[in-house]
């Protein structure tokens, strides 16, 4: 059996890795990768505790369903936009998507 160690090892370098991600890439489309990552991440941290504190229950596995649910709405929202932001603006850089700007 695999120690719950190795699950929490896994997910932090996954979440340092989409961390890495957000913060240093200037690509739109890059930075929602870096957070569905991140949201990887914490799906392994709650299927690996739910399977070695509780398994006889499915909560570990409903939270997990409820963050795929909200990952794939982050998806669907965010490449809407990117989508609207790349039409009028020809551009999916980061820095220069400045709509909200006076």
């Amino acid at each position: 059996m695999i120690p719950l160690s190795w699950y929490l090892f896994f997910a932090a370098a996954l979440f340092s890795i989409g961390l890495y991600g957000v913060l240093v890439r200037k690509n739109a489309i890059a930075i929602l990768m870096g957070v569905e990552l991140m949201l990887n991440a914490v799906n392994v941290n709650l299927l690996a505790f739910w399977r070695y504190r509780a398994p006889e229950t499915a909560a570990g596995q409903a939270f997990a369903i409820i963050v795929f649910a909200v990952a794939a709405a982050e998806v669907a929202v965010g490449l809407a936009l990117i989508i609207s932001i790349y039409r009028r603006r020809d551009t999916v850089v980061a820095d220069e998507i400045n709509l909200l700007k006076w």
